[in-house]
């Protein structure tokens, strides 16, 4: 018999925002294990606060791009995502220090073949147009 006190999805659990801000700095590592960027930033929800996206600086003078929270695993210092260096590179570019809306975040979604009806997705598809869905936490 399972134990009531624990929920089912806790295996699932995602990432706090005390863990992701551990993150800074840590490498980024693509589908075949080869490095591609490090992790710059994160951007947390609007509403719950709860880490959305990590930022990643593809080289020392690359753009920024972000990556889903849910795609992520880490260990050992090395953040490894589901995707492909050329995904990567060509991954739509954000600017750290402004916030996205639920429009650019459908884009970057769309991009990375995530469909709106789950995760991330699915979060925000019922807000309204034009709202901020995603920042940089607070300080």
């Amino acid at each position: 018999m399972s134990d009531p006190s624990t929920p089912k999805e806790a295996s699932t659990r995602q990432p706090g925002l005390e863990d992701v801000k551990q993150w800074m700095g840590y490498r980024v590592d693509e589908i075949s294990g080869h490095s591609v960027a490090k992790v710059e930033g994160l951007f947390v929800d609007q509403e719950s606060g709860d880490p959305a996206w990590i930022l990643v600086k593809l080289g020392r003078f690359g753009k920024v791009v972000p990556i889903s929270i849910r795609e992520c695993a880490t260990a050992a210092g090395r953040v490894w995502v589901p995707h492909d260096r050329e995904v990567i590179r060509n991954a739509p570019a954000v600017d750290p220090d402004m916030p996205l809306n639920r429009e650019q975040e459908l884009q970057v979604l769309q991009y990375y073949g995530i469909p709106e009806t789950v995760g991330r997705g699915a979060e925000i598809t019922g807000r309204s147009i034009g709202t901020v869905t995603s920042q940089a936490p607070a300080a």
